[in-house]
């Protein structure tokens, strides 16, 4: 018999419904599966058992509010939460509480949701690591920088958790860590009250155990209370392997090679999309976007508290204050021609297929993995899926990419629940 932390929150959320389980039991088996483990994985950086549960009574003794009612969730630690420190995965923010919460928070408690407590975030969400490890192989990286989100959704010990994405923050770690992460078009969800890191390419995003968990809580930050149409027909898909595909490992050539063989022989219009070659111009446009936003969204924190940065971080910090505007404004022209030419692009296809990782988590800690495949979407404002479809060699996940049309969301959504009825590994 499933202990209730393995339930999806889909399932968790009927189970409430049908007085099967409370939020306070919920909770309870949540901080149990956190007392066994979290010595190794290393997910939180804040939690307080007893203000969970508190926290849970009271949502138990009112009635519901609304659809996420007594879900326990996972915020990443560059999320303010009024009732809990937010400190960005640095020391310059020990200890540091917010006066409210985050827009997406407030909207989360108003449907209903739990916070659990806070998870780790690489160094102001940037590829300066935390304390956290793979819970599938504690010798390996659970990706970055939503990596404590991540690892706690693998390991059972929450129902949901958000992440945000300025390269490849979601996706990456979903997929290291073997499930499902969801970055929405730019702008989807509302960022008021979310740390800063590079401001023309944030965005909040999910990280859950099933598609529907993923559609859930999507539609609690849309809210949208509207019923859901699972696909009929099979989509068109546009398989893109990009000026990157070098950097593609046996395992992700083989996972794009498999899925597009499957997905055509389950009768998807398949076919390759190939980009034009200045495409490949957005690598470095993105690099410089990246480091000139982030210099100046950490303009405090370099002129305050620089002894505090990590090394990497002010090296980062330092080639994003070398840059002149005019480098800038260049790179964010490129960036703006590039979101009006790929809808063009991508016309003849729902979805794209490409890749999201270079292959399995990398051996150490020391180093959150290549965000490349993931970051050009990003870019593009577009949103993007990791399905963990595949594994590699050492038989940990590889998950495939499916990228949307401009603000395609709902309809990336569903195409991809037809793909993973396609894929669906066994163990799933």
């Amino acid at each position: 018999m499933k202990h209730p932390r393995e339930l999806s929150a889909s399932e968790m959320k009927a189970a409430i419904e049908r007085r099967e389980v409370t939020c306070e039991q919920l909770v309870r088996d949540c901080l149990e599966r956190i007392d066994e483990r979290e010595s190794v994985v290393g997910a939180w950086a804040f939690l307080d058992s007893e203000l969970a549960l508190r926290n849970a009574r009271e949502i138990d003794r009112k009635p519901p509010r609304g659809p996420l009612h007594g879900l326990p969730i996972g915020v990443k630690d560059v999320i303010e939460t009024a009732a809990m420190p937010t400190e960005m995965g640095s020391p310059i923010y020990k200890g540091w509480r917010p006066r409210a919460d985050a827009a997406c928070v407030a909207q989360l408690k108003a449907a209903g949701a739990l916070v659990l407590g806070k998870t780790v975030t690489a160094e102001f969400a940037g590829s300066f690591p935390g304390k956290t490890a793979n819970p599938l192989d504690p010798s390996r990286t659970p990706g970055g920088s939503s990596s404590g989100s991540a690892a706690a959704i693998a390991d059972y010990m929450v129902a949901g958790a958000l992440g945000t994405q300025t390269g490849g923050s979601v996706l990456r770690p979903a997929s290291f860590c073997g499930v499902f992460g969801f970055k929405p078009s730019f702008g989807r969800y509302n960022r008021a009250g979310v740390k800063p890191a590079a401001e023309s390419l944030d965005t909040i995003g999910w990280i859950a155990r099933t598609l529907d968990d993923i559609r859930l809580f999507d539609r609690a930050l849309v809210e949208d209370r509207g019923d859901t149409q699972r696909r009929a027909r099979p989509p068109r898909v546009g398989v893109c392997r990009t000026h990157l595909w070098p950097r593609a490992e046996a395992a992700t050539v083989d996972a794009i090679e498999d899925a597009a063989r499957r997905l055509k022989a389950a009768k998807a219009d398949v076919h390759d999309t190939t980009l034009p070659a200045e495409f490949a111009d957005l690598t470095p446009a993105r690099e410089r976007i990246n480091n000139y936003e982030r210099a100046r969204a950490l303009a405090y924190e370099w002129d305050n508290h620089r002894s505090h940065l990590s090394d990497r971080l002010q090296q980062s910090i330092e080639k994003g204050f070398a840059l002149s505007f005019d480098q800038y404004r260049a790179a964010m022209e490129l960036a703006t021609k590039w979101r009006a030419k790929i809808g063009d692009c991508s016309e003849s296809c729902d979805v794209i297929l490409t890749a999201c990782v270079p292959g399995e988590a990398p051996p150490g800690l020391e180093d959150t993995g290549d965000p490349k495949f993931q970051e050009l979407w990003t870019l593009l404002h577009l949103p993007s899926l990791a399905l963990p479809t595949h594994r590699g060699p050492n038989g940990l996940p590889v998950a495939i990419q499916l990228v949307g049309p401009p603000g395609g969301d709902d309809l990336l959504l569903d195409v991809a629940a037809w793909v993973w009825d396609v894929l669906r590994p066994a163990a799933f």
